[in-house]
């Protein structure tokens, strides 16, 4: 990669680690199932009418729409809300690159090298931690909620592995037109009947972080992800994520004044190392001489 995609690409790791905190002093103003459609709701209007569709099914939108959009975000910005600081939340959400590599195994019969399943048991370990040990930066209910969110986020990683070479941003445009309706009825159902009060009262940090959320997350992001993606091979760039969670607690530490107790960095140490190991385990096998079995072409 040339120093243009380098750039780019740690703007992007930037853009989604400051993104949780931008996301916690969003939930100071707003409820969070809210939140989660407002953010859906800008990204998809009035971009769709712009944006071609992508070609992919019908079906395949409204799965990654569903398990992304409703699911996993409503369980990450619910527990963000009182459960789980920013910085521990950018952190527990890779769980998703676990179950991706399990999900990938058992369902597309990808071979799992020797340094993945290291680093798979050594994340394992750090995740575990945040399970057993009481800490300050989240209760065991917030923990449980941004695994589970992580799950739902491998389980839409499956569906967009049956799409190679689609449009990132076009996509993700796409597939904002399936949250925001849900959201809003459960919002409406479970958080308040006069969702257009809470706007009314919602001061500008507010909206400023659904903008962030929406518009430079999501949009932006994925275009230059996408671009990336589509000049170098995937094994160049998906690396780069992994300083998503450095720079997601440097930026709560940072921004609004979070720290972590020795346990907590601990885990995350373990939890980092373990998503290297796992992220980069095929190259490091090819490194080590390990034999390796090439990807099967099998689809779901």
């Amino acid at each position: 990669m040339n120093i243009k995609s380098v750039l780019l690409a740690l703007l992007v790791v930037l853009i989604w680690g400051v993104n949780f905190s931008v996301i916690k002093v969003g939930l100071e103003t707003l409820p969070p199932i809210l939140f989660s459609g407002l953010r859906f709701f800008i990204v998809a209007l009035p971009a769709v009418f712009f944006i071609p569709r992508p070609k992919v099914k019908l079906w395949q939108l409204f799965a990654v729409g569903l398990s992304l959009g409703v699911i996993k975000f409503s369980l990450l910005f619910i527990a963000m809300q009182d459960d789980a600081s920013a910085g521990i939340a950018s952190l527990l959400l890779q769980s998703q690159v676990i179950f991706t590599i399990a999900l990938s195994a058992l369902l597309l019969k990808e071979h799992i090298t020797l340094p993945q399943r290291i680093g798979l048991a050594v994340a394992f370990v750090g995740f575990g931690l945040f399970f057993v040990t009481s800490t300050g930066s989240a209760t065991l209910t917030g923990v449980a909620m941004i695994v589970a969110a992580g799950f739902f986020w491998a389980i839409a990683n499956m569906v967009m592995k049956q799409m190679p070479g689609v449009n990132l941003m076009h996509f993700m445009v796409w597939v904002s037109l399936i949250p925001p309706l849900p959201l809003f009825a459960l919002s409406y159902w479970f958080e308040s009947h006069q969702p257009l009060a809470l706007l009314q009262a919602t001061p500008l940090s507010g909206w400023i972080s659904i903008a962030y959320v929406g518009y430079l997350s999501t949009l932006v992001a994925f275009a230059i992800w996408g671009w990336l993606l589509n000049q170098h091979t995937s094994a160049s760039v998906t690396p780069f994520a992994l300083l998503i969670p450095i720079v997601g607690m440097a930026a709560a530490s940072i921004g609004l004044g979070e720290s972590l107790s020795l346990i907590e960095w601990i885990g995350a140490a373990l939890i980092v190392t373990g998503l290297s190991l796992s992220v980069l385990g095929r190259r490091i096998g090819r490194w080590l001489g390990l034999k390796t079995r090439a990807r099967p072409t099998s689809a779901l």
